[in-house]
């Protein structure tokens, strides 16, 4: 992919304003917010799939269905979001309000979708998580769209908003790695199978919710640092669908960013659904799956200001496209426990590990561009409309991957079972389970780098903006 505009050379990186520069304040009070995005994402992605088949009982199909009607939820609800978040910053200055609201509504809902009594049988089970996972997932939505929000308007810089998307996502990592190990060993924690759940599910929910109330802080900047946008300005909430579709239709650079995100989001939501049926039928150890996340995450925590590095020398889209690169190589490697399984395996899932560093950091940072580059053709008030959509895809990528990993068990003949029951798998659905975790991410990392060689923006397209 070029890296260059035809007859613009590429702006080397240069020292930004004292006006654009990021206290560590407001650098590490934002980070704390993918404490709480981290865990969202992470601990139900990793269990929430298991937990219905192979705790409550729940047929693999039927599981997919009920986390993706969960998601599908999002794809309506988190564009309102944008529009109201839009309208709270026009308005009142800050984005801050439905933020507190989703910080502190969301510990009750996740865990009251690890609280379902095995006792009520499948189909209530799988109502239960059905509509908790649900008002779990309304209350992300409130956080999680006016925080992506943010950055656009926390600083006009190219390389102060990869710095800040940096070190979020070395948050975001120490999160993954905190509730993708503690989570399980939380469960842990009592014989019973019923009560780990619950009390994996109160912890994880408390920390969530402190992670996102201390990124609400950081909202209160946005009124200093935002032009005065006037009350009218910012979408109706009826309009909120058309207004995202818009900024699908006008932005080049959304549309491209987007779609390798979402297809990215889809890979590693396979891979993450997939991580315990990797350890307890390929490893054939349910504590595997904490040395899984140990040896994805640990060298991340060092690879993500590493990736940071790259861009500021490279730029942001040339060094998101090897990160991906290494990504999918390093997935379609894994194929190989198919018939030599083994430890071998964390070797390519450190490596992995690396590269979804800047998976996540790289166009985290490339989307704050977006949208200035959209305010400077066609003015601001609009920062919610673009994070709105970026959240429902994000959420309907992760989404899909549970759902092919439920129809992938179901079509190579997955046998669920209820907590303390013994059951054998057979050799297809062992095929399967390998095929979720290496072959298909592998194969949608490389339709994502088609599409990210359609984006457009360089270093210089956004500091000519700045004068």
């Amino acid at each position: 992919m070029s890296n260059e505009a035809p007859g613009r050379p590429e702006a080397a990186a240069s020292t930004p304003p004292a006006s654009a520069r990021l206290t560590r304040g407001t650098i590490a009070r934002y980070a704390a917010g993918s404490l709480g995005t981290g865990g969202f994402a992470t601990l139900p992605g990793l269990v929430l799939t298991y937990y219905l088949t192979d705790s409550l009982g729940v047929a693999a199909l039927a599981a997919g269905l009920v986390i993706t009607l969960a998601k599908v939820w999002d794809v309506v609800v988190d564009p309102v979001i944008g529009a109201l978040t839009d309208r709270d910053l026009a308005r009142h200055g800050s984005r801050r309000r439905l933020m507190l609201v989703g910080a502190c509504s969301i510990p009750v809902f996740f865990a009251l979708t690890f609280a379902v009594p095995p006792a009520v049988g499948p189909v209530v089970a799988a109502i239960w998580v059905l509509l908790a996972f649900t008002l779990t997932a309304t209350a992300f939505s409130l956080f999680q769209v006016p925080y992506i929000a943010l950055p656009a308007e926390l600083t006009p810089d190219y390389d102060e908003r990869t710095r800040l998307l940096t070190w979020r996502v070395v948050v975001l990592t120490l999160a993954i790695l905190l509730f993708g190990a503690g989570g399980p060993a939380l469960r842990r924690t009592s014989d019973d199978p019923v009560t780990g759940y619950l009390v994996m599910g109160i912890v994880a929910g408390v920390v969530i919710g402190l992670g996102m109330l201390v990124a609400t802080t950081v909202a209160r900047r946005a009124r200093a640092k935002t032009a005065a946008t006037p009350a009218g300005s910012a979408p109706a909430v009826r309009e909120h669908f058309r207004e995202g579709i818009r900024s699908l239709r006008r932005s080049a650079p959304f549309r491209a960013l987007l779609a390798t995100f979402v297809l990215q989001a889809l890979a590693t939501g396979l891979m993450l659904a997939g991580a315990q049926y990797v350890a307890t039928w390929v490893l054939e150890s349910e504590a595997a799956v904490e040395l899984l996340f140990v040896a994805l995450i640990a060298p991340a925590l060092f690879a993500a200001p590493a990736w940071g590095v790259v861009a500021r020398r490279i730029g942001k889209e040339r060094a998101f496209a090897i990160a991906s690169t290494v990504f999918g190589v390093a997935a379609l490697s894994i194929i190989g426990v198919l018939w030599a399984p083994g430890d071998w395996i964390y070797a390519p899932v450190a490596v992995a590990g690396i590269a979804y560093a800047g998976m996540q950091s790289l166009p985290m940072a490339m989307l704050p561009d977006v949208i200035s580059h959209d305010e400077a053709a066609h003015g601001p008030g609009r920062a919610g409309a673009f994070s709105g959509v970026w959240t429902a895809g994000e959420t309907v990528g992760f989404a899909l991957g549970a759902t092919a990993l439920s129809l992938i068990l179901a079509t190579t003949g997955y046998v669920s079972s209820i907590a303390g029951e013994t059951v054998v798998q057979p050799d297809a659905a062992i095929t399967g389970i390998v095929v979720s975790f290496s072959l298909a991410p592998a194969a949608l990392i490389a339709l994502s780098l088609l599409a990210l060689r359609r984006y457009p923006l360089r270093r210089s397209d956004i500091q000519s903006q700045q004068g």
